[in-house]
């Protein structure tokens, strides 16, 4: 599974499936990633980083991008299927 960078724009990849992976030990709780990406991430009940959709698409996948690169401890990465 080839990984993209978090700086990548979500244009930049449109047609190619993709995957989002998160690393739950990584996350910090900032929860930037539920409030840009609701419908693909939410938090538990400390704070850390649940993926309610590993394989969003359209919107979703742009918002999960999005989540990704805002993420300050870079717990959500971004990869080809």
């Amino acid at each position: 599974m080839q990984r993209l960078e978090s700086t990548v724009s979500p244009r930049e990849y449109r047609g190619v499936p993709m995957s989002i992976v998160v690393h739950s030990d990584a996350c910090v709780g900032a929860g930037q990633c539920a409030l840009v990406a609701p419908d693909v991430f939410d938090q538990d009940d400390d704070g850390i980083v649940m993926l309610l959709d590993p394989d969003p698409q359209g919107a979703q996948l742009d918002a999960a991008v999005r989540a990704a690169r805002l993420c300050p401890a870079r717990a959500i990465a971004v990869a080809s299927r």
